[in-house]
């Protein structure tokens, strides 16, 4: 004879179904900070010579930006004002965020600070990190007998 380890009423599977749900519902209904894109959206490229950053900032004053070299590290800090709108003014959409923002990178080398260039145009920000000559790759020469 089987028994069943559950009453007559309630299948295993029946209960399967529904802890499935619950971790689908844990995992997937609640909102995750992670999903959230950093602002700003940032491209960097490396090489033997050096590093090169982009950042999408449009519509903020370089003047406003903040960028500090230390080391292997790099430093972007800035503020994003907020958009002025009319009072009676009530938002349909706002995906676009506003106020203080700060992002770190380190990068696989040291940088020179002293030779580090930044420009801006068209909301584009580019960071030309070259790397520290005492951290290049150097090429050692092999002495025979």
């Amino acid at each position: 004879m089987l028994r069943r380890p559950f009453p007559s009423s309630i299948s295993p599977w029946h209960e399967m179904e529904r802890m499935r749900r619950e971790m689908n519902r844990l995992f997937y209904g609640a909102p995750r900070r992670s999903a959230r894109a950093a602002y700003p959206a940032m491209n960097v490229w490396a090489n033997d010579d050096g590093a090169i950053i982009t950042a999408e900032l449009p519509g903020i004053d370089p003047a406003e930006l903040d960028i500090a070299v230390t080391g292997d590290t790099l430093t972007l800090e800035g503020n994003r004002p907020h958009e002025e709108v009319a009072e009676d003014t009530v938002y349909h959409r706002r995906e676009r965020a506003f106020g203080t923002f700060s992002r770190v990178f380190q990068l696989p080398f040291q940088v020179d600070p002293a030779l580090v260039e930044a420009s801006y145009q068209k909301g584009i920000l580019h960071i030309t990190l070259p790397r520290a000559e005492q951290d290049k790759p150097r090429k050692i020469a092999i002495q025979s007998s």
